[in-house]
């Protein structure tokens, strides 16, 4: 399994559960201290071989390195899980440094999902696609909001096109750090308890996004 994003919430937490299932376990993030925490603390506890990548996907020649990086391994799972957000809510105008924030987060939430794709040259698998709260607009987080769309959008068109390779998720707000959420809640859970709902739908349906919690909301909404 590879799993981008994978030194906090969601993706660590999609990382500790495959381990717990037995599978192998490659960590890709930017900080390589971290990384290199988790993957011991991994590996320890559950026993797989793990291997890290320590890459910044705010850059854009980065790809031919996670290939180089996973020469040689057969992926059954992939979770795309890197993101980046704001620092804080603002209108559009008023954010700090506008033009390079756009650029990160394209470069981070749209470009890399688009060139993640080395599932599809196998021919079965799955693709975990976290587009976060990407259903609907969420006006101060414009710009993150419509690169998670585009993630929406975009995995649903990739499943249409490769319904044998795999799935996607979307779940909605998590407690997690880029949410800056700190305490998980009815209607916002923990990434753990997030992740371990997701994993039952594996297989099951094409969207992984709707914690029961989530789902008896929007049911309501």
């Amino acid at each position: 399994a590879f799993v981008s994003g994978s030194t906090d919430c969601i993706g660590k937490s999609y990382a500790e559960e495959l381990a717990k299932r037995g599978m192998k376990i490659v960590l890709i993030s930017t900080s390589r201290g971290q990384l290199n925490q988790i993957s011991n603390e991994i590996g320890e506890k559950f026993k797989v071989e793990t291997r890290t990548i320590a890459i910044d996907f705010g850059s854009e020649d980065i790809y031919d390195r996670i290939k180089i990086g996973l020469a040689g391994l057969e992926v059954g799972i992939l979770v795309n899980n890197i993101g980046m957000s704001y620092e804080y809510a603002e209108y559009f105008l008023y954010i700090p440094d506008l033009d390079n924030t756009i650029k990160k987060l394209v470069n981070i939430n749209v470009v890399s999902i688009c060139k993640m794709t080395c599932m599809e040259e196998r021919s079965e698998g799955v693709i975990l696609n976290i587009s976060s709260a990407g259903m609907y607009p969420l006006p101060l987080l414009t710009s993150y909001s419509a690169t998670k769309a585009f993630v929406d959008f975009f995995s649903q068109c990739l499943h249409e096109e490769y319904k044998s390779n795999g799935i996607f998720g979307a779940p909605h707000f998590t407690a997690t750090k880029l949410a800056k959420i700190r305490k998980s809640t009815l209607d916002k859970p923990s990434s753990e308890t997030y992740v371990k709902s997701a994993r039952k739908t594996i297989g099951l349906q094409s969207q992984t996004n709707r914690h029961l919690t989530i789902l008896s909301w929007l049911q309501k909404s």
